[in-house]
């Protein structure tokens, strides 16, 4: 790092600089961190309010990088932008990357209020199997989440 090899990102936590003809930058944050992820054995996925987005429950787009770990919570800095790691409920990082996971961290982002409502939305959007492995995992689910989503799978 001293010698300008190597970018340290955090505490413990270094990434190879990317080369091109513009220079020298640090590398994308979605390859940071699933970098970061395999290095350590973490679950390291995107925060709800990404994952609503991305599904098209929200117009709200998060102007911050926050990703949520079963590691322990942190922040790396990739060159001038910072990357904030939470640690987050087992519950929530259960279903990992798969989209049955992004309906779940979606659902905990919105809340009780509007995740009836959501759930129909994504029993259109997601395929089938998806939306039956959300069901499948209900259980480790909060109570408000369970019912929820037990609800839609039988409407």
């Amino acid at each position: 790092a001293e010698r300008g090899q190597l970018i340290r990102a955090g505490r413990g936590v270094y990434l190879r600089p990317i080369k091109s003809r513009f220079g020298t930058r640090a590398p994308s944050v979605e390859q940071a961190v699933e970098a970061l992820a395999a290095q350590r054995g973490e679950v390291i996925v995107p925060t709800g309010a990404a994952e609503a987005n991305a599904l098209g429950l929200t117009t709200q787009v998060p102007v911050r990088s926050v990703y949520l770990t079963s590691g322990r919570s942190r922040t790396l800095s990739l060159g001038k932008q910072l990357v904030e790691l939470r640690h987050a409920p087992r519950w929530q990082l259960a279903l990992g990357k798969r989209p049955a996971g992004s309906a779940v961290r979606a659902l905990a982002w919105l809340g009780p209020e509007q995740a009836e409502s959501a759930l129909r939305s994504l029993k259109q959007k997601l395929p089938a199997a998806a939306f039956d492995e959300l069901v499948t995992a209900a259980p480790q689910f909060p109570t408000w989440l369970a019912r929820s989503v037990v609800k839609a799978a039988h409407v």
